[in-house]
């Protein structure tokens, strides 16, 4: 909805109301629970308001009653009452049917009764959307397809020594790169109903001689793909003791072949899967730009991309990537990624704090996830129930 209102009543001394509006629905015991807030608008007594969105689990149904205040807002937090009145959703909708406006009510000392106030409330946009959950998509076959690259540029440290970032601890306790792929392989593997991984290492020279920045993992010419988290970890192993560690470090390669792979899938029939790369890194990405032009591009595709930070680097420019301060990449020519698909976590800083690697990493795959299904309209599809034949 898009809610607005007209001659507010004015609570300020020399300057004009900053109003907000709060809309609460009632429970059981008849207190009032807060489940929606516009933003604030400075000085202003006819204010409109960014779109607002309420989900169907939040007020229940259209029929209850909910409780919309407007406040003067003041930096205290000492919010003034300009109004109050109570209206379900099904009336919301009928003031943007009919176009007109609904009076606020204020308190009123005398013989406990209610002042009208001449400050209207009006629903200026009025739509109703089915949103599905993410629990939705999975449940009706929906997949989340896992994707790893692992970082073997010479900074890592010589993996035969034991303060290298791939060193392979002979009591089997795991450097960093094994429990990110361990951590985060494990949850996600319950997405995919296959678990065939690819798996890609950069960054390193391979058996061949040439320094390669996305070869498959199992030394396979033809497939990246194995088996299972295990299957990622016995490839990392075995990359190991036949890759040589060099560099430097670009992402690009690696991004761009996790699109290809989204983009074949887009165009096929059977359009239900959303691909997953997992990024473990030692180091600041070397080619920034060629970077954010393979995200922004990939940015269109059913993709999220999980970046791990590992060991004691200064992962500063890293940020960048990671669009959480609501500015979306640029391409090199100016093109604007369509939404956010990246997570950047260092994995010192989960380590050292109360939350895991895997619940920062996955915080937000759920919304990228939406974001691009909802995008497309793409909608989950029951699955088909089979009834056994009855015999006769």
């Amino acid at each position: 909805m898009v809610l607005r209102c007209s001659r507010l009543d004015n609570k300020d001394v020399f300057s004009k109301s900053d109003p907000f509006l709060r809309i609460s629905r009632m429970v059981e015991n008849g207190d009032y629970i807060p489940i929606c807030k516009t933003e604030v608008i400075n000085d202003n007594l006819n204010p409109k308001w960014r779109p607002v969105c309420l989900g169907g689990h939040k007020f229940g149904s259209k029929d209850n009653p909910l409780l919309i205040e407007c406040f003067d807002f003041n930096s205290s937090g000492d919010h003034v009452l300009i109004g109050k009145m109570q209206k379900s959703v099904t009336e919301l909708e009928m003031l943007y049917r009919e176009k007109t406006g609904a009076n606020f009510v204020i308190p009123s000392t005398r013989q406990r009764q209610e002042k009208v106030l001449k400050g209207q409330l009006f629903v200026d946009q009025y739509c109703e959307k089915e949103q599905f959950s993410f629990i939705d998509y999975v449940s009706n076959g929906f997949e989340l397809n896992f994707m790893v690259a692992v970082d073997f540029t010479a900074s890592n440290g010589n993996p035969l020594h034991s303060d290298s970032l791939h060193y392979i601890d002979a009591h089997c306790r795991l450097n960093s790169y094994q429990k990110a792929i361990m951590e985060v392989g494990e949850v996600i593997q319950f997405y995919d109903s296959d678990r065939r991984f690819p798996a890609w290492g950069f960054g390193g020279k391979i058996p061949d001689g040439t320094v390669s920045h996305c070869f498959n993992l199992n030394g396979s010419p033809g497939t990246s793909e194995v088996a299972g988290v295990e299957g990622i970890m016995d490839a990392y192993g075995s990359a190991l003791r036949s890759v040589t560690l060099s560099g430097p470090t670009l992402f690009g390669p690696v991004i761009n072949m996790a699109a290809q792979m989204a983009a074949q899938s887009l165009s096929s029939l059977n359009n239900t899967k959303y691909y997953v790369l997992l990024i473990i890194t030692d180091g600041v990405v070397t080619d920034i730009q060629e970077t954010m032009n393979a995200l922004v591009k990939a940015s269109d595709l059913p993709l999220s991309v999980l970046i791990v930070g590992v060991g004691n680097a200064d992962f500063t420019s890293m940020e960048v990537l990671d669009a959480d301060n609501g500015r979306r990449l640029h391409s090199s020519t100016g093109r604007v990624a369509t939404r956010d698909i990246v997570q950047f976590v260092p994995m010192r800083e989960m380590h050292s704090g109360q939350i895991s690697v895997v619940q920062a990493l996955l915080e937000e795959l759920p919304g990228q996830f939406l974001h691009f299904m909802r995008s497309r309209d793409i909608k989950p599809q029951p699955l088909p129930t089979h009834f056994p034949q009855a015999s006769t």
